[in-house]
């Protein structure tokens, strides 16, 4: 049976979801924030990451901890900041002013590892970018990959291929999914790439970095 056409309505300050458009948001008090949406496209298989693994609860006496091992990086005030280093399937959002050097320290970062495979996503720039940055830091590394692409169909099938250890995006207001039928950076895209992301990290273990733009309020942009 084909799917029907869904929509809802979006604030795009907040994230808050109805199904009719309201003049205020009743959750942030912004006016005439909510933006219509269409969330589910007419025979559109859904896409994004897949998974035959089932999770089934677990005592908590019987779960065993000891043997996690964080991730170190060669930045001590990172590995201080993320409590002693990266948790394995760990989702880490990084947010910040425009320019303040967000891409640069994760790509330092992708650069600096030497025994982890690192795959890092940029939505906003060529490759030619990245590697003209990563110059200026002056690294290099044989275990960092490098893929501009925004759809998460096409990232999913990247990250099969090379299967990393730690995964980072840049930014995640720049992906979409297909099954979405509005642009990137719409509230709806970002939550459900980033659920997309975290049913990813969860399910393979692999630490994912997700950069965040900031709104002209000081807050990360997209739902909360």
């Amino acid at each position: 049976m084909a799917k029907k056409v869904q929509s809802a309505f979006f604030c795009q300050s907040c994230g808050t979801q109805s199904p009719k458009w309201l003049g205020k948001c009743p959750q942030c008090n912004e006016w005439n924030t909510f933006v219509e949406e269409i969330i589910t496209k007419a025979n559109e298989p859904r896409g994004g990451f897949k998974s035959s693994k089932v999770n089934k609860p677990s005592l908590i006496s019987e779960i065993d901890y000891t043997n996690e091992k964080r991730i170190a990086s060669n930045d001590k005030e990172l590995n201080r900041v993320l409590g002693g280093g990266i948790v394995p399937g760990s989702m880490i959002l990084l947010g910040g002013d425009p320019g303040i050097g967000k891409s640069t320290l994760l790509l330092q970062f992708a650069l600096s590892s030497k025994n982890k495979k690192i795959l890092y996503i940029s939505g906003e720039e060529s490759e030619k970018q990245i590697k003209m940055r990563a110059e200026r830091i002056n690294k290099d590394s044989e275990h960092c990959y490098i893929l501009t692409e925004t759809s998460t169909q096409n990232i999913f099938q990247q990250i099969e291929q090379v299967q990393p250890d730690i995964l980072v995006v840049d930014s995640i207001q720049t992906l979409y999914t297909a099954h979405i039928e509005s642009s990137p950076g719409s509230v709806s895209q970002i939550r459900e790439c980033t659920a997309e992301l975290i049913k990813f990290a969860k399910e393979t273990g692999t630490a994912v970095f997700l950069i965040g733009h900031i709104n002209k309020d000081g807050a990360i942009a997209g739902p909360k």
